[in-house]
């Protein structure tokens, strides 16, 4: 972290605060390696603006937390290493290859095919472990041993930093807004818009049933294991929500609400039917949850939805 930033993080109470002053400068550092990802309006279940982020370098909306660990932290000479469902591994990798920086990426057996091609293209790969916290673990034992810096796929606060621009970006093209969905699996997207947009509009959450990471921490009050089971597995099921996501959401987050996988592939049909967007299982929870009524608008309710990420195999549009 730069000093910069470093001056400006402050905590409230226990947890991180990141300022828009904070996220503005990073927006600045890294907004040249992003694309400005566009917003369209549809009718579904009522009006939404729909963030198209899958449109993002490297797929998702990963790239976001990807290039500001790399632009904003001193990176040895060993590079970078991270452990990753998929996405944050192709962001870690993209990035790394475009800046020049040597990276290995420790991903488990249910990555998508299509993602682990990708990394393979870009960095080192290893594939170990049936979850992300197999492939956390190696990473963890990797970068002891090589003095490689870590980018965590959630937990930490360049990554949160990052993910907050897609926020800033939602502000200045759809807002102001009463709602924003944001899927959830480690947390660090919806810990990054909620500090962003935190008294400005409402956030709710939408995991997969199978994969409850912030519901069950909610419940709990603080971070515990939950099932990560889902057809969103390689990109909404970490073991538990993030120690540092926790606090924030808990500080912004108005609410959670869980779908199922019929609602998620229902959704994701529906985004490639009617408008033709190629999203992810885990990028159309958001859409799931407007579709079913786990969450309902009010009458007149500006309402947005980010869909995340698109790093998947053509096929998956037919299924």
């Amino acid at each position: 972290m730069t000093g910069d930033m470093r001056a400006s993080e402050r905590r409230l109470g226990q947890h991180l605060v990141i300022t828009r002053e904070d996220v503005h400068r990073a927006y600045d550092a890294i907004g040249q390696y992003l694309r400005r990802t566009p917003v369209i309006q549809l009718d579904l279940a009522g009006p939404v603006t729909l963030k198209l982020e899958q449109l993002q370098c490297a797929g998702s909306f990963k790239a976001r937390g990807a290039f500001t660990n790399l632009l904003l932290r001193d990176v040895p000479s060993a590079g970078v290493a991270a452990a990753s469902g998929g996405n944050h591994g192709v962001a870690v990798a993209y990035a790394a290859h475009r800046l020049g920086i040597p990276a290995r990426i420790f991903v488990p057996t249910v990555s998508s095919p299509a993602k682990i091609e990708r990394i393979r293209q870009l960095a080192d790969l290893v594939v170990i472990g049936d979850r992300y916290a197999d492939a956390l673990e190696a990473a963890q034992q990797w970068i002891a041993a090589s003095g490689a810096m870590s980018v965590h796929a959630f937990d930490g606060q360049e990554t949160i930093l990052g993910q907050a621009t897609l926020a800033l970006e939602l502000d200045e093209q759809a807002g102001p807004l009463d709602t924003v969905l944001v899927p959830v699996g480690g947390g660090g997207l919806i810990a990054g818009v909620a500090s962003y947009l935190a008294g400005n509009a409402r956030i709710i959450g939408v995991e997969p049933d199978g994969a409850p990471t912030l519901a069950r921490a909610r419940a709990a009050g603080a971070p515990v294991d939950a099932p990560a089971g889902s057809i969103a597995v390689d990109a909404l099921a970490p073991r538990r929500v993030g120690e540092v996501v926790f606090p924030i959401t808990s500080a912004y987050v108005e609410d959670v609400v869980l779908v199922d996988d019929d609602a998620i592939r229902s959704a994701q049909r529906t985004l490639w039917q009617t408008a033709r967007i190629a999203a992810e299982p885990a990028a159309s929870v958001g859409v799931a949850a407007l579709l079913t009524g786990a969450y309902k608008a009010a009458p007149g309710e500006r309402v947005a939805v980010i869909i995340t990420g698109a790093n998947m195999s053509p096929s998956q549009l037919d299924s």
